[in-house]
């Protein structure tokens, strides 16, 4: 996978190759008397076509691989090609008729287990098929940030993937311009308005009211919830399904905690749990906060699944191998950056079947279980 950054010495980003000597430029006159020493310059395609003896039209039907090219000229040019170590354009290629073969991804984190496990689903199913996938980073959510990003992002002759699971990745993915081809994976929408968009998710609504209707299923008179960032101004789909399926039971609906994404987070939340013996089960909005929740009932003497049920969302490679390990919902993000790739294929014309997004699948460990009698 390439992710795009700006260090020295790297090769220039539109994939030219730099001539440190190349002498007089081909085509070109020399300077005056001959003197001076030579511009450093990329090697275009009007250089090939001027080695060659073609039009550059000719060569840009070499490059696409047009079938109306004589065999012999395309050897020709194909030589001059690797002789003069001439790289084509991306955004050159395409405005010459040339199919897309790249993919920017835009994401705020490539870190946490969703986006990491989403970038390489994209990845492997690019290159599967040829495609170059790059990765450009949303730095925060700021408008600045956000379209500084989405520009840089969003290159001539490229296709663009927003992985909108937060609230930068969300306004980046607003801000994509027209015409961009596009795909995105996002949370669950509120409404009906995202079906018929580019955009692929699992059903995080569906996903927690299911892990809540297990949890009051066992006997615990209500559930707990520590809640990861909102992506919008809209209530969260995993905290919406949570308090959904309360309300559905006619049972008491506690204050949810508002957490961030990582273990410390879920600890701190955890402790303030901890203290309230009418806590016996709580669902957290990702596997990590589960940890935390963990550690710190634990610390208070609390014993999961005795005292309190814990249980998280993802299915974290590590969530199985917790003690105790971890009931949660599994998410397949990998599986749902292929189906993105398969959808932003589908949206540049490619005549390939439809890749479902994947399902949400409750996996039931150690971590949760029936209340103690009292």
């Amino acid at each position: 996978m390439d992710v795009t950054g700006h260090k020295n010495g790297l090769p220039p980003r539109d994939g030219s190759v730099r001539l440190a000597d190349p002498g007089p430029p081909i085509g070109d006159t020399a300077a005056a008397g001959g003197s001076g020493p030579a511009v450093s310059r990329a090697v275009s395609i009007r250089d090939v076509a001027a080695a060659a003896g073609v039009s550059y039209q000719t060569v840009s039907r070499v490059i696409n691989g047009h079938p109306s090219v004589k065999g012999s000229t395309r050897e020709t040019v194909l030589d001059v090609i690797a002789r003069l170590g001439f790289r084509p354009n991306r955004a050159a290629r395409t405005l010459a008729g040339g199919p897309i073969q790249s993919v920017n991804v835009l994401t705020s984190n490539t870190t946490l287990y969703g986006y990491a496990a989403a970038l390489q689903g994209i990845e492997e199913a690019g290159r599967a098929v040829g495609f170059t996938v790059a990765v450009s980073v949303v730095e925060s959510d700021a408008p600045a940030a956000v379209r500084d990003a989405v520009t840089r992002a969003a290159e001539p002759g490229g296709a663009l993937i927003v992985l909108a699971f937060d609230r930068a990745g969300t306004r980046a993915l607003a801000a994509v311009p027209p015409g961009v081809p596009m795909a995105a994976a996002v949370e669950t929408p509120a409404d009906d308005g995202a079906h018929g968009r580019p955009w692929v998710w699992i059903d995080d609504r569906r996903a927690a009211y299911e892990a809540t209707r297990y949890l009051l299923g066992l006997g615990h008179r209500t559930v707990h919830y520590v809640s990861i960032p909102p992506t919008t101004e809209e209530t969260p789909q995993r905290l919406a399904g949570w308090r959904s399926a309360l309300g559905e039971a006619r049972v008491a609906v506690p204050e949810p905690i508002q957490a961030g994404w990582h273990p410390r987070s879920g600890y701190e939340a955890g402790r303030t749990l901890a203290t309230d013996p009418g806590v016996t089960a709580v669902l957290c909005g990702n596997d990590d906060l589960a940890f935390g929740v963990l550690r710190a009932m634990h610390e208070a003497g609390r014993a999961v699944p005795g005292s309190v049920s814990v249980a998280g969302f993802d299915d974290t490679p590590l969530s199985e191998f917790y003690t105790p390990a971890l009931t949660t919902v599994r998410m397949d993000f990998a599986e749902l950056g292929r189906a993105c790739f398969t959808l932003l294929r589908r949206q540049m014309g490619a005549e390939i079947a439809v890749r479902p997004s994947p399902e949400p699948v409750l996996i039931v460990r150690e971590s949760t279980a029936p209340p103690r009698v009292r």
